[in-house]
């Protein structure tokens, strides 16, 4: 594993996913008593309580929203549903606004039902993100294209290389004047061959979110087992190396699925674990 420079523990942030089970609150007081500085809070969750209560117990906390999941999932058979996915992230975007996020995060949507037309469903993102790019930039959010594990590409991200997510910032904002750019989770992005390159085109200005995990050796399941940083085989102190050396200087995001693991766990066990794997690990 490479190794670099010790992390900045200001810099760790965590993703509500890693607390899946708990709300808004347990998970922000969690974070206090950690003093962990950044949050990631997944929509469900902010609606459990409401945006204005939501703001309220974020800013009591002291919290920083590094991001906010999610928009997107934009292919669909029909019309209808396709305006349908438009609104939703249209109101994301207001959601990211008001709780201050620096990101909404889209996750892009795979194949509509019954198609084998990938070629078309990746149109209908491209479609999707300039529907709501320019909503994106007047209430100043920038929009962050994830991309995912081609494992993902029937049902939830048709996008699976940076170098795809890449391709349509520079079409829908060509100038780079900060509207969209991208979340790199490592989980979904180690793999690649091209990733140091595709970093490195990115740049200071399309590097919007850092999202961190492992990836276990084996993997019993691809969506929820994913690995405390240092239990798998990801070099996370070389992407990070990648990614500062490019321009990043935001918050590390720890984003672990772990249905059997991790999410039994008590909340204060799983964040103190957070923090000494930052620290040591990443």
């Amino acid at each position: 594993m490479t190794r670099l420079r010790p992390t900045d523990p200001s810099q760790l942030s965590i993703n509500t996913a890693t607390l899946w089970e708990s709300g808004l609150r347990e998970v922000a007081e969690g974070l206090c008593r950690h003093g962990i500085r950044g949050i990631a809070p997944w929509r469900d969750r902010v609606a459990q309580v409401g945006i204005a209560q939501a703001r309220r117990i974020l800013d009591d906390c002291g919290l920083s929203v590094t991001g906010l999941c999610r928009g997107g999932m934009f292919p669909a058979a029909g019309a209808g549903e396709r305006q349908l996915a438009i609104d939703d992230s249209l109101r994301a975007i207001d959601e990211a606004a008001a709780l201050g996020a620096k990101c909404l995060v889209m996750v892009c949507g795979g194949l509509p039902e019954g198609s084998r037309d990938l070629p078309a469903a990746r149109q209908m993102v491209r479609d999707g993100l300039g529907a709501t790019l320019g909503h994106a930039r007047s209430c100043r959010v920038p929009i962050a294209i994830e991309p995912l594990h081609p494992m993902t590409t029937a049902e939830r991200s048709c996008i699976n290389t940076l170098c795809q997510a890449l391709d349509l910032c520079d079409e829908l904002d060509p100038d780079a004047a900060g509207a969209i750019g991208v979340a790199i989770d490592a989980y979904h992005v180690w793999w690649d061959p091209d990733l140091q390159t595709q970093v490195e085109r990115a740049g200071k200005l399309r590097l919007l979110a850092f999202h961190i995990c492992d990836w276990l050796r084996p993997t019993t399941d691809l969506a929820l087992d994913r690995g405390m940083m240092g239990d798998g085989v990801i070099d996370l102190p070389r992407l990070r190396s990648c990614m500062e050396a490019a321009g990043y200087d935001g918050m590390h995001e720890v984003e672990i699925f772990s249905k059997h693991n991790w999410w039994k766990r008590p909340v204060d066990e799983v964040l103190a674990v957070c923090k000494s794997r930052h620290r040591e690990v990443c």
